[in-house]
């Protein structure tokens, strides 16, 4: 066996001054380029699926650059090609087999086929995983693993007809002593195919028992591998509405803490992640340096509120309500009109709906502005907060937001900013008072909701450009009730629905406590 080694140490050396054309003991990129050429080539000469080969190729020759230099060297080159079958088979090379082992080789599965050891679907090579090529494993008795972690030492003493001995890794997490582990969840619909990108990438750079694709059975699986576990951090890779399903799913998990949450925003809008300074998206930077900086973050509270609606005709149901608990803002109105509008028609035409849902915002703000759909909302509602009406008779307004963090509408900060020399420096339970409301400061823990008012779609549009500063303050209170009194468009979250009159209640969310999260680093 040693001689096999040293072979293939040999070989690997060889191919390395091969392609070291400059003569300078590295592999620039050019030179890894035309590593990836060659082994393409040869992956089609094997007759392998190379539908997505070539990106994975070149995260499997990033990950052998173990100082992240740019560059790869020869002990570099050789020690990643030792461990590494699948580039070893690329390179030309047929690797040889210790008895009692395994003989891993690629197969092309029809139907959604499941690691054995990570349970997860095949992913890397497209439909492609490795299973056990002994004569004697039967079509019913695969041993299917991902191509990643092929190299685990799992060793099949004696094979029979039907029956193997295996000796499998147990299924377990013992991190090592003062880390954190990170658990990921992926939402692969996000972003368009920005979420199917970052879960493949997270699933070669961590353990795949760490990285979670939300299709597959959604969060509760890995809620439950880490839930034992004092200290651990959690990656939500997705948009608001995926952040709001895991905070969901944790609340409601039986871990041993709650850990704290980090976000790495896909897709459009992304208010939460926002405010908590992780950018409105991800545009495709090294993942590697995202783990590193999730580990300096800092931690920060933000409060959550129930929603309660109560219809003032139970027999008139409408549309059911897309969730009880607020992390962002509720609103209705002229802005959870144009949101239904879209989500209308996304649901009877998706595949519309794939890369360009700026502009279909854009034409449907448009129409709502010609229409004027939500005119003189102050005489089909009025609001009540800690027990004080609000004034609304002065004002024409066609919408009305409540606030629980400084952004809405994939940016927009409509309760504006306020100069520290004016904040209040105690806050009140409810304040109306204009002057007031000039002085008071929005913070996502200080257990109060913002309530402003809209004028039209023209001013969301001045305030998203920055052509004015904020909408009408009308309130900051702990407790609002809003009640109406015809069939409006309202919005939680981004999640709009079309709902008669009712009452609309906001409390605190006391039955739960207020989660961490990790702030203060925007992606580069």
């Amino acid at each position: 066996m040693q001689s096999i080694y040293y072979l293939y140490n040999t070989y690997l050396a060889d191919t390395f001054k091969l392609y070291d054309k400059d003569d300078n003991g590295h592999l620039d990129s050019k030179e890894v380029d035309k590593i990836v050429t060659q082994m393409m080539q040869a992956a089609e000469y094997l007759g392998w699926d190379v539908t997505e080969l070539k990106p994975v190729l070149r995260d499997m020759l990033k990950a052998i650059d173990i100082d992240s230099s740019g560059t790869l060297t020869q002990q570099e080159w050789i020690q990643g090609g030792l461990n590494n079958i699948p580039l070893l088979v690329l390179l030309g090379l047929k690797v040889a087999e210790k008895d009692g082992q395994h003989v891993w080789r690629l197969k092309n599965f029809n139907r959604p086929t499941y690691c054995f050891v990570c349970q997860n679907m095949m992913l890397g090579l497209r439909k492609q995983g490795l299973s056990c090529n002994c004569e004697f494993i039967n079509d019913n008795l695969f041993y299917l693993i991902h191509e990643h972690i092929f190299n685990i030492d799992m060793l099949m003493f004696f094979c029979l007809n039907y029956y193997c001995l295996i000796v499998v890794v147990v299924v377990s997490i013992f991190p090592v002593k003062d880390t954190n582990p990170l658990l990921v969840f992926v939402n692969p619909k996000s972003g368009g195919k920005q979420g199917k990108r970052v879960l493949r990438k997270f699933q070669y750079l961590l353990n795949p028992r760490q990285v979670y694709n939300l299709d597959n059975g959604g969060p509760n699986p890995g809620l439950q591998f880490f839930q034992n576990l004092h200290k651990c951090r959690v990656l939500v890779c997705g948009g608001d509405g995926t952040v709001g399903w895991i905070l969901d799913a944790i609340d409601k998990a039986d871990m041993a803490i709650r850990p704290p949450v980090a976000i790495l925003p896909l897709g459009t809008g992304n208010d939460l992640a926002r405010c908590l300074h992780w950018g409105g998206g991800y545009e495709g930077s090294d993942l590697t340096e995202i783990i590193k900086q999730i580990e300096k973050s800092i931690l920060v509270k933000m409060d959550r509120w129930s929603l309660q609606v109560i219809p003032a005709d139970t027999a008139d149901e409408g549309d059911p309500v897309p969730n009880d608990i607020i992390y962002n803002y509720f609103s209705l109105g002229v802005d959870a009109s144009i949101a239904h509008q879209f989500h209308v028609m996304r649901e009877k035409n998706p595949q519309k709906f794939n890369t360009r849902n700026k502009l279909w915002y854009f034409q449907l703000a448009t129409s709502e502005t010609i229409s004027a759909s939500c005119r003189n909302l102050k005489e089909c509602l009025t609001i009540e907060c800690c027990g004080v009406p609000v004034e609304l008779s002065r004002l024409s307004l066609e919408g009305i937001a409540v606030l629980n963090i400084p952004s809405m509408h994939g940016g927009s900060n409509l309760w504006g900013e306020t100069k520290s020399a004016e904040k209040l420096k105690k806050r009140q339970e409810v304040t109306v008072d204009p002057d007031a409301l000039e002085m008071c400061s929005q913070d996502m823990n200080d257990k109060l909701l913002e309530v402003v008012g809209l004028e039209s779609v023209v001013e969301m549009g001045q305030i998203y450009t920055g052509l004015k500063s904020k909408a009408h303050r009308l309130v900051q209170a702990a407790h609002i009730t809003i009640r109406t009194y015809k069939t409006l468009p309202m919005q939680i979250d981004g999640e709009p629905w079309m709902q008669p009159p009712c009452t609309v209640s906001l409390l605190p969310n006391s039955a739960r406590s207020t989660p961490a999260h990790l702030k203060d680093f925007q992606w580069g």
